[in-house]
């Protein structure tokens, strides 16, 4: 397939108002009658699961930093099946990609690598540039003029001015950009009712706003649609350069998995949801089930372990926002802990890590781990080349991945921690550990796209299926 009509939502900066742009542009296309399929460049969870709330359906994300650059466009290919248009929102400012510990190799590409503009590029698709135009007058010329410019293989089609003041104000501006030969899609007054509440990590998550997250979608779709030139979003749309692409599919990247299936019982692979876990690819469940396991969602807030689970995913999230909530639901606490000590596998992400811990922040946890969650004022983030230091339900001993972390927390470790997950060198080449794996359980603060290690996903419902054999010949394990 070549993929639908696609225009990518980039901007100078961060801050300029590209969630709030592609929001309301991906609700206002389908009010229009459009099918349109979101997406996100980067690693970031939150934005698509707004986009999912416009969309009605599920949001994915590109990033070529956790999957390789060659696998962008068939997982652009695959999230656009039935799709019309596309809309893809970009990671702050255009051009801006993974900082490099070698800041020589940094120099080949003008586009950094990951960045909006070298998504762009992987997927053929026109960039529509989104200004913040507060403060901005006419030197808005200078400013295009050098994003135009710098890299001439991205195709700049348009610009959406944002938060612009005045009737007067519009006119300078449109007229800059008529100097420079962009035409604007459109112009979106300042409204402070339509900034998306925020926190210590950024957005509030969709999934803890529920009917909010849904109002607040709605007059982001009646806003932006009022705002731009849809018609002409679209004519951009579909100049995308249409170059057949083999969509990704969750058997292939899987490879045989035929003895999972001969084992009997589909293993049961719960998967940990609700307000404090919404972090995760859509690609996860896809291969979960590709390879032969059932998969059941369930609320740590509320829920208990369903019966005949055989292995537990728990991944990202806000548990520090729900701690008192977590460590109520004693008995989900404490099925956890039995699937755990019972041999059966887990494998656990950054809020997942805090999760298993025995307390956060004074508050008891699982006791899987034994270590102890804080909530603390400096911001870990960035991409992470890790090896996994021995064999897990997951990792083979020696498996390179590249993943990301983003938290404030962090976990101290007790006398009787499992053995280190990872190993990796930090930006001044330090080497460290970080993490913890068991031989039933992998557990960290790195998040790891599935679809850049498929293998790990087999090596999981394998760990589940044969747990469950141990268990009882098959029989449903509790």
């Amino acid at each position: 397939m070549t993929g639908p009509p696609t225009v990518v939502i980039a901007a100078p900066s961060s801050g300029s108002g590209k969630t709030t742009i592609s929001t309301g542009l991906i609700g206002a296309l389908r009010a229009a009658g459009h099918r349109v399929a979101p997406f996100k460049v980067g690693p970031d969870y939150i934005d698509p699961g707004y986009h999912a709330v416009a969309a009605g359906i599920v949001g994915r994300n590109l990033d070529p930093n956790l999957v390789g650059a060659d696998l962008v466009g068939p997982l652009f290919a695959a999230g656009a099946v039935g799709a019309d248009v596309a809309v893809v929102e970009g990671v702050m400012g255009l051009f801006d990609g993974r900082i490099l510990d070698d800041s020589a190799s940094d120099t080949a590409d003008p586009a950094g690598f990951g960045s909006t503009a070298h998504v762009a590029r992987l997927i053929g698709a026109p960039v529509v540039l989104v200004v913040d135009a507060a403060g901005h007058s006419q030197s808005v010329v200078a400013l295009l003029h050098g994003f135009i410019g710098y890299d001439p293989s991205i195709r700049i089609a348009g610009v959406i001015l944002n938060r612009v003041g005045s009737p007067r104000h519009e006119t300078v501006l449109r007229q800059a950009c008529a100097r420079v030969g962009l035409p604007v899609f459109g112009v979106v007054r300042r409204d402070a009712d339509l900034q998306v509440p925020s926190r210590h990590l950024g957005l509030i998550p969709a999934a803890e706003r529920r009917d909010d997250a849904v109002r607040a979608v709605d007059a982001m779709t009646a806003a932006i649609g009022a705002a731009l030139d849809l018609d002409a979003i679209v004519a951009a749309a579909r100049t995308r350069r249409a170059e057949h692409i083999t969509a990704w599919s969750p058997s292939d990247a899987l490879g045989d998995t035929g003895e999972i299936a001969r084992s009997g019982r589909r293993p049961v692979i719960a998967v940990a949801g609700g307000a404090a876990f919404t972090f995760g690819y859509a690609e996860h469940r896809e291969l979960l089930e590709a390879a032969g396991a059932e998969v059941i969602g369930f609320d740590p807030l509320c829920d208990r372990l369903p019966a005949d689970a055989d292995g537990i995913v728990i991944g990202g999230g806000f548990p520090e926002e729900h701690a008192e909530a977590l460590a109520a639901n004693d008995e989900l606490r404490d099925g956890v802990l039995r699937h755990a000590r019972a041999g059966r596998p887990i494998v656990a992400e950054c809020a997942g890590l805090l999760y298993l811990a025995r307390e956060l922040d004074g508050h008891r946890m699982t006791g899987v781990i034994d270590v102890v969650g804080r909530f603390g004022p400096t911001l870990t983030l960035g991409y992470r080349d890790a090896v996994a230091v021995g064999d897990s339900v997951s990792f083979t001993a020696g498996q390179r991945v590249t993943g990301h972390e983003f938290h404030r927390s962090t976990v101290e470790p007790g006398d009787d921690a499992p053995a280190p997950a990872w190993a990796w060198r930090d930006h001044a080449g330090r080497p460290g550990t970080h993490g913890h794996a068991s031989p039933a359980v992998h557990a960290s603060y790195l998040h790891v796209h599935p679809a850049g290690a498929p293998a790990s996903v087999t090596r999981f419902v394998r760990a589940a299926v044969a747990a469950r054999a141990a268990d009882g010949a098959g029989e449903p394990s509790r």
